[in-house]
């Protein structure tokens, strides 16, 4: 029987005409599958049905998820990354295929991440705060200072001032969430091909299921970025909470709000 599979221009373009139309046509698409995204059963007899391609260094796998957590899409991953998540789904008992193309990483900047739940307008959100492990300045520029809020302003983030409504959506950007841990930080491409990462863990993080709750049910995660010094590593979200009030009234916060998985 035919599935309700999407499959993207991008992944049809890395897996070939022939494969893709063997998993249109139901040959290699599983019946039911774990979603990549939020771990909970699918079944691509019964629901549209995402193909999402994990392209690694040298190896690349085939995905599957529901389409209203993730859209079809290639997604650039370390070859370490991509090990990990090949044994994270077979003990899962997913569902993948193996496939071989070859595609570079972009190298990443080194950026601190922490993950919580942030309290905005009577409501909790899926957070995550990014602080430079030191000083960021402008590509090509010598010397001291810190143009790691400015640069993000360039981008599209917004000076947060205090934090009392939810911050505008940056489009282009996103968060992927991918079976069930924080994989990276995507930003348009220079060129207007798929998006690339800002920030790429080195080993997916795992946040907790509340925080992975509240982003399916906003289908947005909120960043907030601040300056090398401002907020440290919080051991509780009221600690990070305080921490990112006083970065903001001390105007060295900038935040917006990304959506899940976007492409």
């Amino acid at each position: 029987m035919p599935r309700m599979l999407d499959v993207s221009d991008a992944v049809r373009a890395e897996i070939g005409d022939e494969e893709a139309d063997r998993l249109l046509a139901g040959e290699n698409a599983p019946g039911s599958y774990d979603c990549t995204s939020c771990r909970t059963p699918g079944d691509s007899e019964q629901e549209r049905t995402s193909t999402v391609l994990f392209v690694g260094d040298e190896t690349a796998v085939l995905a599957f998820a529901h389409a209203s957590c993730l859209p079809s899409q290639v997604v650039q991953v370390t070859e370490e990354q991509l090990q990990g998540a090949v044994r994270s789904i077979g003990t899962a008992g997913g569902d993948m295929a193996g496939i071989e193309p070859h595609t570079a990483v972009p190298e990443q900047a080194v950026l601190g991440v922490t993950s919580g739940l942030v309290l905005v307008d009577g409501e909790l959100h899926p957070a995550l705060v990014v602080e430079p492990t030191s000083p960021i300045v402008r590509p090509g520029t010598i010397g001291a200072g810190d143009d790691f809020l400015p640069l993000l302003i360039e981008q599209g983030f917004m000076p947060a001032t205090e934090l009392a409504s939810v911050p505008a959506v940056l489009h282009g950007w996103s968060v992927l969430l991918a079976m069930g841990q924080l994989h990276a930080v995507l930003q348009p491409s220079s060129n207007g091909g798929q998006p690339v990462a800002w920030w790429q863990a080195h080993q997916p993080l795992q946040v907790t299921d509340s925080w992975r709750a509240a982003a399916n049910k906003h289908q947005q995660v909120l960043l907030f970025a601040a300056p090398v010094g401002s907020i440290g590593r919080q051991p509780r979200e009221d600690l990070l909470r305080d921490a990112l009030d006083k970065a903001a009234a001390a105007g060295r916060l900038v935040a917006a709000a990304l959506p899940l998985a976007g492409t």
